[in-house]
């Protein structure tokens, strides 16, 4: 039972009465069922990536229901552009299943060869490219659960309109398993792009990011994918963690953006004067501009696959890097676009003082900074004020207007912001569909919601 008992950052353990591992929504409705008769809570489990604890059981008087023998693909639907899964389906082998067909499934994060489908819904994933495709939640357009009392709901229509009352797939997903289980689901699938255009910036100003990103969905037609903040400190810190990767540029950005922009249209991927494609040129000519203006003073774009995919590494290391580096405080916050350059400014400078570095990585196309505490040089970790900084990074976030959480769920990590931070009505208004659905509260207790 061991590997069940803890999640990937080693952080959470617990204890619990078995393992359970049904290979089928029904043998799901039967174990839940019997759970429910005999008053045992379930603790849904997907494929351990979870940075939250949501997946970890707490008392010993639970049971795991691991969803890993659930990994059936079950139909393609390339007229509908669809693809309905279960629960335990990895999520790159879901990635490779569309490309097979032509197509691509477009959710994508670092821990795609491993993570579930289950789990992606359960806390709405987020990722790489939501700046063009959207969470977990805009992609999936049904839904098989089974609730708490053991009934099954299943909705694998895939229709993109159905308004027959409450939508019970937008309650559920993000739920991390508290109000029933997600056994399938169907995903929407989109065309694979016939050309793509990865880069690497360094930017004058962070403040300068929002209008890059709009100048470039501009020129391209709505087509960038990526749009990443790697600073000098994070780029140094996946160095120091992997000394075989390469920087992108010879100086290492004080603001650093990676991106990549793609097209599945003909007159994108044609060859243009320069001998690159159509694609290419119109962001080469986006960049010239900016270099003109000064707020670019160095730019590189990838010319072959490998140095895209060498990108892409670069990027995805970025959480094995902030691990290697020491001990370190993690968050995962959201903050409208015009306020991420002032809040990383004063909060950089005000954690400074108070003897931390900082190691942040960003999706900045959609606003999501993974902004981590770190002891500064010459700096013990234990005896800095944690408590102090951590309350300044939630007072300037919801005076921005930001959330705490953007996309690796609340579980057992943030019960307390949520407890601070959310209006009493919310809480109670969440309360009373919890209560509702799962009057014994035996679905996955003491994550997400705080019942007290």
């Amino acid at each position: 039972m061991a590997p069940y008992l803890r999640d990937w950052t080693g952080q959470y353990q617990g204890s619990a009465i078995a393992v359970l591992r049904p290979r089928s929504t029904d043998e799901v409705a039967q174990l839940v069922r019997l759970c429910a008769e005999a008053g045992i809570a379930v603790v849904p489990q997907g494929g351990r990536t979870g940075l939250a604890g949501g997946g970890v059981p707490l008392d010993g008087r639970s049971v795991i229901l691991s969803l890993e023998r659930m990994n059936v693909i079950r139909t393609v639907d390339t007229d509908a552009r669809t693809m309905t899964l279960e629960a335990g389906v990895i999520l790159e082998t879901a990635q490779n299943a569309a490309l097979e067909q032509g197509l691509v499934f477009p959710l994508t994060f670092g821990a795609k060869g491993s993570c579930t489908i289950g789990g992606a819904l359960a806390t709405n994933a987020g990722g790489s490219n939501v700046v063009r495709y959207g969470t977990t939640r805009e992609l999936c357009v049904g839904i098989e659960a089974v609730m708490p009392d053991g009934a099954v709901i299943s909705a694998l229509h895939g229709l993109r309109k159905d308004n027959t009352g409450y939508d019970l797939r937008h309650l559920l997903i993000g739920a991390e398993g508290t109000l029933g289980i997600i056994t399938a689901a169907v995903f929407k699938l989109a065309p694979a792009p016939k050309v793509r255009v990865a880069g690497f910036l360094a930017l004058e100003d962070l403040a300068h990011a929002p209008s890059l990103l709009n100048r470039m969905q501009d020129r391209t037609g709505g087509a960038v994918e990526a749009f990443e903040y790697m600073p000098k400190p994070m780029i140094a810190a996946i160095q120091r963690a992997f000394p075989d990767i390469r920087a992108p540029l010879d100086t290492l950005p004080e603001t650093g953006i990676f991106f990549e922009v793609a097209s599945s249209r003909d007159a994108d991927a044609a060859e243009a004067e320069g001998g690159g494609s159509r694609l290419e040129e119109d962001v080469l000519g986006l960049l010239e501009a900016l270099m003109e203006e000064g707020a670019l003073p160095d730019a590189m774009i990838a010319q072959t696959e490998q140095q895209r995919l060498d990108l892409w590494h670069l990027r995805e290391s970025a959480l094995e890097g902030v691990m290697h580096n020491g001990p370190a405080y993690f968050t995962d916050i959201s903050l409208p676009l015009n306020k991420i350059a002032p809040f990383v400014a004063e909060m950089d400078q005000a954690v400074a003082e108070m003897g931390f570095a900082t190691l942040t990585v960003g999706h900045l196309g959609d606003g999501n900074l993974h902004y981590t505490l770190s002891a500064a040089k010459g700096q013990d970790w234990d005896s800095l004020p944690l408590a102090k900084a951590k309350a300044l990074i939630f007072d300037r976030l919801q005076a921005a207007g930001g959330s705490f959480s953007a996309e690796h769920g609340i579980g057992q990590s943030k019960l307390d912001l949520m407890r601070q931070l959310k209006t009493p009505a919310q809480l109670k208004a969440m309360r009373a569909v919890k209560r509702a659905l799962d009057p014994e509260n035996l679905m996955n207790p003491a994550k997400l919601i705080p019942m007290d």
